[in-house]
């Protein structure tokens, strides 16, 4: 089911109807990337003039600068989730919209959050995300475990937010968490495939529209295909 549901998704990523939105949400992310690189670098920079780095050895100093910037590229990788989290949370209903009713014509459609909700819903996935990248980033130095604590946190992380997100379109947010923790497992393997996709450059880019169009069908799935009323909105 998940590898039917990861196809599927990203066959809509591809596809004309999507593609535009697709493209909108790589622009976005790639200007936040380069807006919190500019930020990491900054604040780099400003810490090597209060505390330069010298060892009065020209090859060890430059090592030395080498590493600290490699150690700012992991830093945005380990960034990245959360950047992806609010581009989703920008763009979950216009996506969300194409995939309904071009993959489930004949169910109902989902009822769009306010652009306040949603931005807010991506807000708070975002900050989670953070904390929880922040806490993996502390095994970095560790091998095999980095790679292992970067997976599974994201897998867990992406797969319930972005499973969350796509709920809500049809039942109120506390029922689509009840929901998901009743489906854990299989919520958790979606995940898995995003932050399988996270790992690798470029197409980590595309994660922000093919969580949704993934979970999308993954929520679809759960909720058996059964006409829901949409969920009242303030």
């Amino acid at each position: 089911m998940i590898i039917r549901s990861a196809f599927a998704a990203l066959r809509q990523v591809l596809s004309p109807g999507l593609r535009r939105i697709a493209l909108r949400s790589v622009g976005m992310t790639l200007i936040l990337i380069l807006a919190v690189w500019a930020i990491l670098t900054k604040g780099f920079g400003y810490l090597l003039e209060k505390h330069p780095l010298s060892l009065d050895y020209p090859v060890v100093d430059g090592f030395v600068y080498f590493m600290a910037g490699a150690g700012l590229i992991v830093a945005l990788l380990y960034l990245l989730p959360a950047i992806s989290a609010l581009v989703g949370g920008f763009f979950l209903d216009d996506a969300a919209v194409i995939v309904e009713a071009t993959d489930f014509p004949g169910d109902p459609p989902g009822q769009a959050m306010s652009t306040g909700s949603s931005i807010g819903y991506g807000l708070r996935f975002a900050l989670l995300a953070l904390v929880v990248n922040l806490a993996a980033l502390a095994l970095f130095f560790i091998p095999v475990v980095n790679i292992g604590a970067f997976f599974v946190a994201n897998a867990y992380l992406l797969g319930r937010e972005y499973f969350e997100m796509a709920a809500a379109r049809f039942r109120p947010v506390r029922d689509a968490a009840r929901l998901r923790r009743e489906n854990r497992l299989l919520i958790m393997a979606a995940g898995s495939v995003l932050a399988g996709l996270m790992l690798i450059p470029v197409f980590n880019l595309l994660t922000p529209i093919f969580g949704i169009a993934l979970m999308v069908h993954v929520h679809k799935h759960v909720a058996g295909r059964t006409a829901l009323a949409p969920p009242a909105r303030p």
